[in-house]
């Protein structure tokens, strides 16, 4: 038998999402959660393993240390927002249960292991990059020395084994389904803006494009696009169907859903004939005939990052990506009955005041169904990172406000912190309080009998936007009112 394994996604802030599958770490403005889809996989491979998502199941930090006792062996998956907190948590589990051997997994372990190891003494090793099977290798009995992909402490010197090749027969992974069959109640997970409940799963891997803020492509699943079997999918998706019979929605949270076409449509020809409603990620370069078959398959609905409505912020992250295309594509799916949900971001490499207008004004012609608006974040291993720290651009390296929630990090000449989190609030002002939009958004929760849920998130959203508001205006009186000089006397 392998060493009885706990999978970790840790509690931390209240309401925070803080990996395994989030793309953007944080405590969002309404509570949602997206599905820890990395860790099913060793999880499904190692026999009495668990998978223990504390966040969406409200398990407390305290909690968490005493389901630790009874395991010989937790994997983490960490965060770079949370990694203080979670390396605080390691040490008090190893405090109750000194025998039980840990491993971190995750972006700023993959980054930085050196840190991550010096930092967090408790760690038996890290695993960088993709750590399915460097996990279960360890579980099993392989010596730390010859498992790939792994970093560790032997007599006080940082080893750093070989790097592990990329996964490539993605068939051979464990269904995610079944996992969440096993350890996870469904009806936790909540988006603002897919059905509920719903169950996210991933049909490939890696993600060609080079945006230069991406987190996952640039530090665990790499760029290196590896899809499952057409037919693997399409079976797992008849056997949810069965075994979760409430589920209204599956997302496919790939990085690129439908990068490929011939694959696309393929895949398409499969899913019709069970009857599903799903959605997925998509880029704005996918065709007409794709988005049509998506339709005619059962797809509802797309989450799409425009980024920005400025031509040049959009050259600057290497999006691969033009407005003119961005506009034909959301008429398309308009034209055909698919649903957009936007993703802008605010604070991107060029950024300034006329550019943030230019993407506010780009959004409210487009009249996509809903947005989310985020304030650039540059993640270690990025290569926005690299050039914001590279010119001095970063202001804080925590990049949240104590609570989790993002906040702005980044200030380039001209463009304060202060204006950028400003312009997150207006951006949603000036998209939802036009009538069309928020007649949409209200006639869609009474159709989908979602009414209690929208009450509950418009109330979440105001609150938090309340306080950010405040801290908009006290960073303002500081500004305006600085500190008394110091009389030499003094």
């Amino acid at each position: 038998m392998p060493l009885k394994t706990l999978f970790l996604n840790p509690p931390s802030f209240e309401n925070f999402d803080g990996g395994a599958s989030s793309r953007w770490p944080a405590t969002r403005e309404i509570e949602s959660y997206w599905y820890p889809v990395w860790l099913t996989y060793p999880a499904g491979l190692l026999e009495g393993s668990r998978l223990l998502d504390a966040p969406p199941h409200h398990i407390s930090a305290e909690e968490t240390i005493q389901i630790c006792k009874d395991y010989e062996f937790l994997v983490l998956f960490t965060s770079t927002v949370g990694w203080e907190g979670d390396q605080r948590l390691a040490e008090a589990i190893k405090a109750v249960n000194p025998s039980i051997r840990i491993a971190f997994v995750g972006p700023p372990v993959t980054t930085d292991p050196d840190r991550a190891l010096n930092e967090c003494t408790v760690l038996d090793f890290i695993c960088r990059r993709e750590f399915d099977y460097s996990i279960v290798e360890f579980a099993k009995g392989k010596p730390l020395n010859e498992i790939l992909g792994i970093s560790y402490k032997l007599d006080g010197k940082i080893v750093h084994n070989p790097d592990r090749p990329q996964v490539e027969d993605l068939d051979a992974m464990p269904w995610a389904t079944k996992i969440y069959k096993r350890d996870l109640d469904v009806t936790r997970y909540n988006v603002p803006f897919l059905l509920h409940p719903y169950i996210a799963l991933y049909s490939t891997r890696g993600c060609p494009a080079q945006c230069t803020f991406c987190l996952w492509p640039q530090t665990l699943s790499g760029h290196a696009w590896r899809k499952r079997s057409t037919d693997d999918v399409a079976a797992e998706l008849a056997w949810a169907k069965q075994n979760f019979p409430d589920v209204k929605e599956y997302f496919f949270d790939d990085d690129t859903f439908n990068i490929q076409k011939a694959r696309t449509i393929e895949l398409c020809a499969k899913l019709k004939p069970l009857g599903l409603t799903w959605s997925c990620t998509s880029r704005v370069t996918t065709d007409r005939e794709t988005l049509q078959a998506m339709k005619e398959a059962g797809c509802r609905l797309l989450i799409v990052g425009f980024e920005s409505g400025d031509p040049q912020i959009l050259k600057n992250i290497k999006k691969g990506a033009t407005v003119e295309r961005a506009r034909a594509f959301a008429k398309d799916c308009n034209d055909l009955g698919l649903t957009v949900h936007g993703d802008f971001i605010l604070g991107l490499p060029g950024e300034t005041k006329e550019s943030i207008r230019n993407t506010i004004n780009f959004a409210k012609t487009l009249d996509v169904e809903t947005i989310q608006v985020s304030i650039a974040h540059a993640y270690p291993g990025t290569e926005f990172y690299d050039y914001a720290k590279a010119n001095g651009f970063i202001t804080n390296e925590k990049m949240e406000d104590g609570g989790g929630h993002q906040m702005a990090h980044i200030e380039y000449p001209g463009l304060p912190v202060d204006y950028v989190m400003e312009m997150v609030h207006r951006f949603y002002d000036e998209y939802y309080f036009r009538p069309k939009a928020a007649f949409r958004v209200i006639w869609k929760a009474i159709v989908n009998r979602d009414i209690p849920r929208l009450y509950v998130e418009a109330k979440a959203f105001l609150k938090l936007r309340a306080q950010r508001n405040r801290m908009v205006k006290d960073a303002r009186a500081k500004q305006a009112d600085p500190p008394a000089p110091v009389s030499a006397g003094a």
